[in-house]
């Protein structure tokens, strides 16, 4: 029997698209986006391996761990912060300048902070930081140990602040609910035994001035700086 010679054609199946190539890049993009949109307990590796649509095991190829991750994400965002040239006249204000901006990096990464906390982040782009600051220190003639103590307690400092503010925001403080927080404390201050804490009480209004933040934390970039001020060498 002759068999036809039009024989039915099978439609070719579509090709997949070719998956993108799984860099350090890409794992790292990936990390700093559930950092600001589920937080820092939102970063694990196995949490990465699935927004990337892999399996944990492609990650160790390009990362060792989760402590390589947080030191890669620290340095990521420490690439984006822009540091002042030093000048020896205006060192305090470039210092603040300094501090102001690596406070606003912090804040564009929600999260980071915590990350942040326990780590001597000694990425590329953090040591290039640490240099900066430590050369408008030394362009402000701050002591050798005093200069090398405070590019550890600068950070430390504005990371605590990234961090509580943090902890507020995934609290999702409304205004209206802070202002009552506030007003709830000045309160229980203010209810205090006079004979037990009289200055308490005293300055429970000034206690509890500066909610949103930047005022204090501008006060505490003051003192600090101050502080390195006093312990620079009268000229000869």
């Amino acid at each position: 029997m002759n068999q036809s010679p039009w024989q039915p054609i099978t439609p070719a199946k579509p090709a997949r698209p070719a998956r993108e190539r799984l860099t350090r890049e890409r794992i790292v993009d990936t990390a700093l986006h559930l950092l600001v949109e589920q937080g820092y307990e939102a970063v694990s590796m196995r949490k990465v391996a699935q927004a990337l649509d892999t399996g944990p095991a492609s990650l160790y190829a390009h990362v060792a761990n989760k402590k390589e991750l947080d030191q890669l994400m620290l340095d990521r965002a420490a690439a984006d912060m822009k540091l002042p040239d030093a000048d020896p006249e205006h060192w305090q204000e470039q210092l603040k300048a300094a501090m102001d901006e690596i406070l606003r990096v912090m804040r564009a990464y929600p999260g980071l902070a915590r990350a942040a906390i326990g780590q001597v982040p000694m990425g590329e782009y953090a040591m290039l930081s640490t240099e900066r600051m430590l050369t408008i220190l030394k362009a402000g003639r701050v002591p050798d140990q005093a200069a090398a103590w405070a590019v550890d307690l600068i950070p430390l400092f504005i990371t605590a602040t990234a961090f509580e503010e943090s902890v507020q925001g995934a609290a999702d403080f409304a205004p209206e609910d802070l202002e009552g927080f506030v007003d709830q404390l000045r309160s229980f201050f203010s209810s205090l035994d006079p004979a037990r804490f009289p200055l308490t009480i005293a300055l429970a209004g000034a206690m509890t001035t500066g909610a949103s933040g930047d005022e204090r934390f501008d006060f505490g970039a003051k003192v600090i700086i101050a502080g390195l001020a006093s312990m620079v060498p009268p000229e000869a």
